[in-house]
């Protein structure tokens, strides 16, 4: 037993380590390659974690190997536009001037139902409303609605607002994040009024957003008795 958590605990770190170095892209929607080095990375690590007689060696050296040859593709693809393409294909305009390009859709492997399902998540229920669909590399669907379809904005109702940053957290579950205080013009001791303000602590707070103007919202931790009622 503490074998296998000594193995599982040294592939978590070293996946994560992996993971990290191949960037932050490897994290949200995947390219095809990011895709398969995923997928090659997790059936190493199960087979080293399941897998006693097998040495930890045996999954570290290939994992490694493949975090080396995601890197090595991303630098290539960032200097050869051409090697790109090989790899993660070119984008498809799959609607052009409210028209769905059925011959786009077929090489796609896309059924109109598929096309219909992205659209909704885009909260767009007619395609005769869409300017330019185009289905990305990594299988999203982009869009840009004719100009008459667009949301108005305040600079087409000659509008003017003030100018502010957007409304950021300052602090999470208790973390205070220095770098979005200093975004915004405020510092610890800015925070720390803030806090005694409210008769909390920051590590007391839970939820703490605001911009560069004296404007926030906050929300304090509960506190719970051993009992589980909360404190008020």
């Amino acid at each position: 037993m503490k074998l296998l958590i000594c193995r599982t605990i040294i592939i978590y770190l070293c996946v994560l380590f992996a993971m990290r170095l191949m960037g932050k892209r490897q994290l949200g929607e995947l390219q095809p390659e990011e895709l398969v080095s995923t997928i090659l990375i997790s059936n190493l690590a199960s087979i080293s974690i399941e897998s006693e007689e097998v040495p930890i060696t045996s999954s570290l050296i290939p994992l490694f190997l493949i975090a080396a040859l995601e890197l090595l593709g991303s630098v290539l693809s960032f200097r050869s536009q051409k090697f790109f393409n090989f790899l993660s294909g070119r984008p498809k305009t799959v609607i052009l001037d409210g028209q769905i390009d059925q011959n786009a859709l077929r090489m796609l492997r896309l059924t109109t139902a598929d096309l219909m399902e992205a659209l909704r998540g885009k909260n767009i229920f007619d395609p005769r409303e869409v300017s330019y669909a185009v289905i990305e590399t990594n299988g999203t669907l982009s869009v840009a609605l004719r100009p008459e379809k667009e949301p108005a904005r305040l600079a087409d109702l000659q509008v003017k607002a003030e100018h502010t940053n957007a409304t950021i957290p300052f602090v999470l579950d208790g973390q205070v994040l220095e770098d979005n205080l200093r975004w915004c013009g405020k510092d610890r001791a800015w925070l720390e009024r803030t806090a005694q303000a409210n008769t909390l602590l920051p590590e007391e707070i839970l939820l703490l957003i605001g911009n560069e103007t004296e404007d926030y919202f906050l929300l304090k931790k509960e506190s719970r008795h051993p009992g589980g009622s909360p404190m008020r």
